[in-house]
């Protein structure tokens, strides 16, 4: 039986956790946490947690990454990869801060479930049938990119998931990431800085508007339609050759030149088996962000920053957001999933783009990672 080891012990591995209990293919080797276990009652089969890389190591065939940290899992999946075992992440945040360096050194992939990997695998069956991609959307019911801590609180509270997850997801960034990994991974460009963000409640329509834009700049873009009333899911709109305009209409895909494929879902913690099961049978990468990724999300003030503050932790925080840019247009600019225990230099202004300028950052890994992938991404 494959053992599945697993890093990271919120929302999400809480629930693939449950589900692996269930599985007939798959036993659970050992979870890894930077909490303390004993006061970790409420996660399930807490038997399997510990807090030693070398346990989780020698324990798994098959490891799952869902830290939400790209900081934290660089070191990780670099110690990972040196004992040649595959990890499929639900990681975004990893692999647009550092992921790119990792592609040649084993098998890292972005599973199904969160909203890259899902497109991904609709890339994936529209080009199996003919389409010709020109959009890679997301869908969001929401935005507010300065919401209040207490509401924060509140809906962290109503849903079961943390406080900075919550934030991430109502303030932008968390999308604003996925769709830097898609651009990325799908070989696509985005429209502008932060996205075009279209708002429409009628997938068809958006998803044309979205096609006439990407038609312009002359090459697929990612972005994300903003409804309450599309479902949570993701679309690719596409073309296809005129002689299928026909067939087309009685399946009922609508007049052209524009259609739209949508997933109407995503569900994270149980779509992740399916890209194990991909990774098992020797199926390969599903996503990842690409050798030479051409955007990044940068680091953007929600207030007034002044010298001598400290940010624990950008991606979620009542303090910055990330918004996807182009990499050769942001020289110097501070990836967000980098924002961690920093220390403001200069004062910013609220909407102002952080640099590294501004801040002292710790040494680490990723760091010195994303400072490579920066100097190749300007010099080509």
């Amino acid at each position: 039986m494959t053992k599945i080891g697993v890093i990271g012990s919120g929302f999400i591995a809480k629930g693939f956790v449950n589900a692996l209990a269930d599985h007939t293919l798959y036993a659970l080797g050992k979870v890894l946490t930077r909490s303390t276990i004993e006061d970790r009652g409420d996660f399930p089969h807490n038997s399997h947690m510990t807090r030693d890389l070398n346990d989780l190591i020698a324990n798994s065939d098959l490891i799952v990454e869902c830290s939400g940290d790209a900081i934290y899992a660089c070191d990780t999946i670099s110690k990972i990869l040196e004992a040649n075992i595959p990890v499929v992440t639900m990681n975004s945040e990893f692999h647009v801060t550092v992921g790119s360096y990792f592609v040649d050194k084993g098998l890292v992939t972005e599973a199904e479930g969160d909203q890259p990997g899902v497109l991904a695998q609709l890339h994936e069956e529209a080009i199996s049938m003919g389409f010709k991609p020109l959009v890679y959307g997301n869908i969001k019911g929401f935005l507010n990119e300065n919401p209040t801590s207490d509401d924060m609180e509140y809906w962290g509270n109503k849903s079961g998931i943390s406080l900075d997850m919550v934030t991430s997801f109502t303030d932008g960034t968390k999308v604003q990431i996925e769709q830097t990994l898609v651009a990325n991974g799908l070989g696509a460009t985005i429209a502008k800085d932060g996205l075009i963000a279209l708002k429409d409640d009628d997938l068809l329509h958006g998803g044309s508007i979205l096609s006439e834009k990407a038609k312009e700049l002359g090459e697929p873009i990612s972005d994300y339609l903003l409804s309450p009333k599309l479902p949570a899911g993701v679309f690719v709109a596409a073309e296809h050759n005129i002689n299928q305009k026909e067939g087309l209409r009685y399946y009922k895909m609508g007049e052209g030149p524009y259609y739209v494929l949508e997933k109407p879902y995503h569900l994270c913690h149980l779509e992740i088996f399916k890209t194990i099961a991909r990774v098992l049978r020797g199926g390969g990468v599903l996503l990842d962000n690409s050798t030479m990724p051409t955007i990044s999300t940068a680091t953007i003030a929600k207030r007034d920053l002044k010298v001598g503050e400290k940010i624990q932790k950008g991606i979620g925080s009542f303090d910055v957001r990330g918004i996807a840019v182009k990499i050769k247009e942001h020289k110097n600019h501070i990836p967000i999933g980098l924002m961690k225990n920093v220390i403001l230099k200069k004062d910013v202004l609220a909407g102002n783009e952080l640099t590294f300028d501004d801040i002292d950052i710790p040494a680490s890994l990723a760091l010195t990672i994303w400072k490579d992938i920066e100097k190749k991404a300007l010099e080509s």
